[in-house]
């Protein structure tokens, strides 16, 4: 069973992106992520994009440690001046509380606010994590899904 005891949040390191590149290459995950890269197979892209984001200093990235066991990431990032979460978990520990476990210890060490989440229409489990972690959904927005090949709705969501 998963407690909050079993997940640990750990800063991101390089050798960590290797990990989260496999996690992505996962399709189902893709479809329910959406908004991806062109390319997710782009391995270079993929760790030149996020070892430079491990030094911007806007960026708090997150390693997710489950039974010591890397299980995803959660990061705060800016766009447009706002601080916005993103998270990604491997398939294989889906539906068990990690996300929302994570994101809850993540709120406590991360402290711009407000912050906003963005999911797509269809990806109940994301909703319900943010939801779980005190975000409200404040609105929707249309946008090209890499993932889909298609314009898609997502529901945007603020924690003040």
């Amino acid at each position: 069973m998963i407690t909050n005891d079993n997940i640990v949040l750990q800063p991101t390191t390089v050798a960590d992106l290797e990990r989260f590149f496999i996690f992505q290459l996962d399709k189902e995950a893709i479809h329910l992520a959406a908004f991806t890269p062109k390319d997710p197979t782009d391995k270079t892209a993929y760790l030149n994009k996020y070892t430079k984001l491990l030094g911007e200093p806007t960026v708090h990235m997150r390693t997710i440690m489950a039974d010591n066991v890397i299980a995803g990431s959660i990061s705060k990032f800016e766009m447009e001046g706002d601080a916005e979460i993103t998270y990604w978990i491997d398939r294989n520990f889906w539906g068990k509380g990690i996300g929302t476990i994570a994101l809850k210890q993540f709120l406590t060490l991360e402290k711009a606010r407000p912050i906003f989440g963005r999911v797509a229409f269809d990806n109940m489990g994301s909703q319900r994590v943010l939801e779980k972690g005190g975000f409200v959904r404040i609105g929707k927005d249309k946008g090209f899904a890499n993932a889909r090949q298609e314009e898609i709705e997502e529901f945007i969501y603020k924690l003040d």
